[in-house]
């Protein structure tokens, strides 16, 4: 009894992943080697993903998000590709969790200090802006400060919410993140990303192989993600009753 509920579940996962286009990898020349294993075939000489396979280690992912969310545990949202950015911004401020939907600032994990600086200044300009403090200056001077928050807040308004490292990444593909991830790596943080034919699984901790090129695609599985990290938070609020 217990089986057929579990094929029951699987089916419909690989269905629901194969109607948001998820099943799409790239050619056989861009793919790396270690995702030949999760390769079903080829259509149109476009390589397919084995979805059973990207069901059963979505689930692992989302299993570890579960415990992420259960602990408190703070996940950093990385996803600057033109397809990520808006979902991966929208499920981290429905989490309250930081977020990089632009280009990967070098050393946001490895100088941290540095980065949190940048966030702190951001902070600062921005209040006195609100209380008018800023009035004092010249319309130029406060033009250039405009300016600079302008900057700032495209760079660094997702990191707000992080005031120490994350203990977890979630990366729409490591490939195109692949300083991030390594920075993550370096710094003993465990990764788990969307990675489409032409990453390294060998880089990822919780890999999911699947479409991370269509808007589609990626907005599926940051949900996934979104849905374990919000059922993890009611977990640990009805443990706590």
């Amino acid at each position: 009894m217990t089986e057929a509920k579990n094929d029951t579940i699987n089916t419909e996962a690989v269905d629901l992943m194969f109607k948001a286009g998820a099943h799409f990898a790239f050619s056989r020349s861009r793919r790396h080697p270690t995702l030949a294993p999760y390769i079903f075939g080829v259509k149109n000489r476009v390589e397919i993903f084995d979805l059973e396979k990207t069901s059963g280690l979505l689930e692992k992912a989302k299993d570890f998000v579960r415990t992420l969310a259960r602990e408190g545990k703070q996940i950093l949202f990385v996803g600057g590709k033109s397809e990520a950015r808006s979902a991966v911004k929208a499920a981290a401020l429905s989490l309250d969790m930081p977020y990089v939907a632009d280009r990967w600032i070098g050393g946001t994990l490895s100088n941290f200090k540095e980065i949190r600086s940048r966030v702190e200044k951001l902070l600062d300009l921005t209040s006195k802006r609100e209380k008018g403090e800023l009035s004092k200056y010249t319309k130029k001077e406060r033009l250039l400060i405009d300016r600079e928050i302008d900057k700032l807040e495209r760079f660094f308004s997702g990191l707000v919410p992080m005031k120490d490292l994350p203990k977890a990444l979630f990366v729409i593909d490591s490939k195109h993140e692949k300083i991030a991830v390594t920075e993550a790596r370096k710094a003993g943080i465990p990764v788990v990303a969307l990675i489409g034919s032409d990453c390294d699984i060998k880089d990822v901790n919780h890999p999911i192989p699947g479409n991370d090129a269509s808007t589609g695609s990626v907005a599926f599985f940051v949900d996934q993600i979104v849905w374990a990290y919000k059922e993890g938070v009611n977990e640990r609020l009805k443990a706590k009753v």
